[in-house]
C-alpha cells in the first residue's frame, strides 16, 4: 500500500468518524428539544459549553505529559480560532441543492 493510499484511507476513516459524531450529536440535540421546554438558544448554549468541556478534558490528556499516543498537542488560542471558524462557516453555509429538488432541464 502506498503512502497516498494510506493517507486516503485515514482521511476516509476520519470523515466517517466525523459524520457518525455529527449524526449522534444532532440526534441528541433534537431529542433534548423534543423532550421538554428548552428554548433552542439554551440548547445551543448547552452544546457549546459541552464542547468547551470536552476540549478541556481532551487537552488535559494531551498536554505536557501526554497520556495518549496520537501526537496531537493542544494550542488553546489556535484551537479556539479553528472552532470559531467552523461555527461561523456552519452559520453562513447555504444549503446545497439536491439533485432530486432540481427542475428537469431536458431529456436524456
Amino acid at each position: 500500500m502506498t503512502f497516498h493510499q494510506r493517507e486516503r484511507q485515514m482521511a476516509e476513516a476520519e470523515a466517517r468518524g466525523q459524520a457518525a459524531l455529527e449524526q449522534a450529536l444532532t440526534l441528541a440535540f433534537w431529542d433534548a428539544l423534543e423532550r421538554g421546554p428548552l428554548p433552542p438558544m439554551a440548547a445551543l448554549e448547552a452544546a457549546a459549553r459541552t464542547v468547551g468541556t470536552l476540549y478541556r478534558q481532551i487537552a488535559s490528556l494531551h498536554g505536557p505529559a501526554p497520556r495518549c499516543g496520537c501526537g496531537w498537542q493542544p494550542e488553546p488560542d489556535e484551537d479556539l480560532i479553528r472552532l470559531e471558524a467552523m461555527l461561523a462557516a456552519a452559520l453562513i453555509e447555504r444549503p446545497r441543492p439536491r439533485l432530486a429538488d432540481m427542475p428537469v432541464a431536458g431529456r436524456a
